[in-house]
């Protein structure tokens, strides 16, 4: 079991925008406030969004050697419709639109979001 999970983040208002309202939606609950960071929690694992002193750059790349991407269980696919149709308004730039639902493969009802630092979540409908 994951215990909790750190992202840093160059701007920790900008990024309370998307990442609240996400997790919010997802039925996380707020845990933890300081003046550099927020965390939630859902079923026993906390995230936390930090904007720490000691960070090196600005922006996350997907794309290099690390983190690719969180993905969240979204609940039933009309959800995941819901959360992809209002997540552009809360922060997040779909990507793979050309394939949604389907980007993951066949068997895969997904929709992948991404925020302006660069950070991407999957939102995986229960199937």
């Amino acid at each position: 079991m994951i215990h909790h999970i750190e992202l840093w983040v160059p701007d920790l208002a900008g990024a309370l925008r998307p990442w609240g309202w996400l997790l919010g939606s997802l039925g996380w609950t707020p845990f933890q406030e300081w003046p550099a960071g927020h965390s939630w929690k859902h079923d026993g694992l906390y995230l936390v969004l930090e904007q720490s002193p000691a960070l090196s750059g600005t922006t996350h790349d997907r794309l290099a050697p690390g983190l690719n991407h969180l993905a969240f269980r979204a609940g039933p696919p009309g959800t995941v419709d819901r959360l992809a149709a209002e997540a552009p308004a809360h922060g997040w730039s779909p990507l793979f639109s050309d394939r949604y639902p389907h980007a993951g493969g066949p068997d895969c009802y997904a929709a992948y979001l991404e925020d302006a630092w660069g950070y991407e979540v999957e939102l995986v409908a229960d199937t």
